[in-house]
């Protein structure tokens, strides 16, 4: 069963840096945040070997959300080889999602 990764300082730029990678910016006070958790959870066990699927909690990590101009959670940013490719603000589909990371699979 995969999982997702949590991602810190300490480990956001080796793993964004091979392949499609999808990074949910959230915290755990934010509704919608929660709102999309299980689906985050699924997407990691669709695209496990595919893609990375990966959440940073922008309460612990602020560095990084303020590396990325995150002003409004969640933000799910995608990443191909460690360059940011796309973004999406709010919560959406699994659908949604799901064609965001296929369209960088490609």
């Amino acid at each position: 069963m995969a999982k997702y990764i949590d991602l810190t300082n300490e480990n956001f730029d080796a793993t964004i840096a091979e392949g499609v990678t999808m990074v949910d910016f959230w915290a755990p006070w934010c509704g919608p945040c929660r709102m999309i958790a299980p689906v985050v959870e699924e997407l990691a066990e669709d695209f496990d070997g595919k893609a990375t699927i990966c959440k940073v909690n922008t309460d612990e990590q602020q560095d990084i959300a303020v590396k990325y101009g995150i002003r409004s959670i969640p933000a799910i940013l995608f990443f191909k080889d460690g360059e940011l490719v796309d973004q999406m603000v709010g919560a959406a589909s699994k659908d949604a999602f799901a064609e965001k990371i296929n369209a960088q699979l490609a």
